[in-house]
């Protein structure tokens, strides 16, 4: 192993006398280097982009959530409640409310649910951070926080106790809506709208949070029914394993979700176009390695003699293919390592200057990983080692005759 590596070593850190194969070579080296460089900086992106596209679920989702498996309601009540707290490892809980509703203000109108939350809810979400402007609903209260898309759609401000916000729900009932008296065909509360949230643009226009009272009056709901409970965890506990104390307090069939789960249509569509952008530019860096099997049969055809000479020496077939598959391994890891490199500078200049901006305000967001790093060079070094066997595979019995 140490011969073919000592030769390996000087063929390829010493100048040819063939001044093409020189630059031939160093285009590969240049091709390596720049291919690696650009997968490890738009893997970067990437995960920058996906993080900030996830950030939202850190502030607005909590860390389980119990829905009913059929039906909207599941039955919670105080005996359950005292159960749920001596749960080891659940911090806190929160009972929730959703239903779809219509909103009204001023001639205008616009379809969202509303979100009847109980005192809790603070504790098990960090509301401060998705609060826009104004201040969170007073609980007891006919007030209501409102999304910044609502607010906007709505055209509608904070705390005007003259021209109040009108909610609607559908009147449960069996019979066609034409049948029923029209002033009987929607229930209808007015609110005061006391702040405005900030999420991301599909969430600012689809909630409206409430109190959770409020939100049973308006739906007519028995005083223990929930659409879900949203548990906030200790740190460090297993998920697992609370799951499996949190099935058997309830007597109706319960789904319980993750963060991930919560949102994993998103989570799908993002790692799917994650891996899309890693084949993409792995294809680039296939091509780029096109240039190392070309630069490695030229340096075999330059070295033809020096190539005879070792075989007349005693070195075997087996060996002098070792030496130009160790040259090419040679070059794709340390062109490889190079780019990365030159990656892991440019994320960090962008990290610590935010020179590239996707708006005047708004730096584009990269995010540097150690998993992009390995990778990167797994990527790197898989595809030179099948680079350096196609092109050792060049020498050949007939060559050395």
């Amino acid at each position: 192993m140490k011969f073919p590596l000592y030769i390996a070593k000087r063929y390829l850190f010493s100048k040819s006398s063939n001044n093409a194969i020189n630059i031939i070579t160093g285009i590969a080296a240049v091709g390596v280097v720049v291919g690696a460089m650009s997968l490890f900086i738009v893997l970067s992106g990437f995960s920058g982009l996906k993080d900030f596209s996830l950030q939202f679920t850190n502030v607005f989702d909590s860390d389980l959530k119990v829905f009913p498996a059929r039906g909207k309601t599941l039955s919670f009540h105080e005996d359950k409640e005292k159960q749920l707290m001596e749960v080891p490892g659940v911090a806190s809980y929160s009972k929730t409310i959703e239903e779809r509703v219509f909103l009204q203000y001023k001639g205008k109108n616009h379809i969202a649910y509303i979100k009847g939350t109980d005192t809790n809810y603070k504790a098990v979400n960090p509301i401060d951070s998705i609060l826009y402007f104004g201040n969170w609903l007073a609980h007891d209260e006919p007030e209501v926080v409102i999304g910044l898309g609502t607010a906007a759609k709505l055209s509608i401000g904070i705390q005007d106790y003259i021209d109040l916000l009108e909610i609607y729900v559908p009147t449960p009932g069996t019979g066609q809506l034409n049948a029923l008296d029209p002033s009987d065909a929607f229930r209808k509360q007015s609110v005061v709208v006391s702040g405005v949230y900030q999420v991301n643009e599909d969430l600012d226009s689809k909630y409206v949070f409430s109190d959770i009272e409020f939100a049973r009056t308006l739906l007519q709901m028995d005083s223990t029914a929930v659409s879900a409970i949203e548990l906030k965890l200790l740190p460090g506990v297993s998920e697992e394993g609370i799951r499996e104390q949190l099935k058997p307090l309830f007597s109706e069939e319960i789904v319980i979700k993750n963060r991930i789960q919560q949102n994993d249509a998103l989570y799908k569509m993002l790692n799917t176009e994650n891996i899309a952008v890693y084949l993409i530019f792995t294809l680039v860096l296939i091509i780029a390695l096109f240039n190392v099997i070309g630069s490695i049969i030229m340096m075999i055809l330059d070295k033809r003699k020096n190539i005879k000479t070792l075989y007349n020496l005693g070195a075997t077939l087996p060996e002098i293919r070792k030496i130009f598959f160790l040259q090419g391994t040679l070059l794709t890891t340390f062109g490889g390592l190079l780019g990365i490199l030159l990656g892991v500078l440019a994320v960090g200049a962008q990290l610590q200057f935010e020179f590239v901006n996707i708006t005047a305000t708004l730096p584009y967001p990269v995010s540097l990983k150690l998993i992009n790093v390995l990778v990167v060079f797994a990527t790197i070094t898989i595809l030179g080692l099948i680079a350096s066997k196609i092109a050792s595979g060049r020498v050949r019995e007939k060559l050395l005759n």
